[in-house]
């Protein structure tokens, strides 16, 4: 992996992405005591930043490979980034989706023409599952994080945070983001050393599923003792990935953990503030923006709102914490 790969991503991104905007708040500001600015990537086609990993990967392939087909697993997000991108070029998807997934996610992707086989999260192995069907029908698998080519289309979230907050005189930061399998927190991570090297980035995780901050600490893969039972479900994955976590090691600050209740209530005021819908598993970073500033030493702080992919109760729940 390589600034050049993103960049080269970037340009096969450009006039399909949205180039989402950093918003700001000056409530958001009171309440972390600093600046605070935010990439609303739940604008981002689909509702989340994975159509950026999707549409690299997917226009990365040959054209003879990509025709046949391709295969993904996902919760819900990189499904739907996937499922539409095919779309867009025509080609068959299959997305291997747990089913505890948010009905929403699992909607959405059908209806952007994808098949989608549903598996147990805490009892089967959707690595295995995936992999069987792709050898099965000669699908290309595209992971949904441990992939060069979709860490390289993350990464041009990097690139837009970088030249938007230098347009705005922001020399030093902190980069709140939300971290799964740390597709996302790796690319960015990668762009703003090239870009942005007075920006540090922070992965941020929900409580009980804290799988990267131990992993940074202990400077080894760690994984979490279990796979379901979190409202942020859209970052819970077993363990930081392979490719990932170098990456990350190399040059991530510290992780910042939150608890469910912040999530909800970073949702509620990104609603409230910056009229945006954040699921929870999308706010995480917002929550830590403004609910642990004190863990941070930059100047400004800037949190990726990952996704908005949010079922209709789940949304109400977390507007009942205003």
């Amino acid at each position: 992996m390589n600034i050049e790969m993103i960049r080269a991503a970037a340009a096969r991104l450009e006039g399909h992405a949205r180039r989402t905007p950093l918003l700001s708040s000056p409530f958001l500001d009171e309440i972390a005591g600093k600046p605070v600015f935010v990439k609303p990537e739940c604008l981002q086609h689909t509702g989340s930043f994975k159509f950026r990993g999707g549409w690299s990967a997917l226009t990365a392939l040959a054209p003879e490979t990509r025709e046949s087909g391709v295969i993904a697993f996902s919760s819900g997000n990189h499904a739907q980034g996937v499922a539409y991108a095919a779309k867009l070029h025509g080609v068959p998807a299959v997305i291997v989706m747990p089913s505890d997934a948010p009905k929403l996610k699992i909607a959405n992707t059908r209806a952007l023409g994808a098949e989608v086989v549903l598996y147990e999260r805490g009892s089967q192995d959707r690595d295995a599952i995936g992999a069987k069907l792709a050898r099965e029908r000669g699908l290309t698998l595209i992971k949904p994080y441990d992939e060069p080519q979709v860490i390289a289309g993350q990464g041009t979230a990097g690139l837009e945070i970088a030249a938007d907050a230098r347009a705005q005189g922001i020399e030093q930061a902190d980069v709140f983001v939300c971290c799964g399998g740390g597709g996302l927190t790796s690319g960015i991570a990668l762009a703003l050393e090239a870009d942005a090297p007075g920006y540090s980035v922070r992965p941020c995780e929900p409580e009980g599923f804290d799988d990267v901050a131990r992993s940074l600490k202990s400077g080894k893969i760690e994984t979490n003792a279990k796979l379901s039972g979190s409202l942020c479900d859209a970052i819970i994955t077993p363990a930081p990935g392979e490719m990932t976590f170098p990456i990350m090691l190399r040059l991530c600050g510290e992780a910042v953990i939150v608890t469910e209740e912040e999530a909800l209530k970073a949702a509620a005021l990104a609603f409230q503030r910056l009229k945006i819908v954040v699921e929870p598993g999308g706010a995480v970073g917002l929550a830590a923006a403004l609910f642990h500033a004190d863990k941070s030493d930059a100047p400004n702080l800037i949190a990726v709102c990952t996704g908005g992919n949010v079922d209709a109760d789940v949304f109400a729940q977390t507007l009942a914490t205003l």
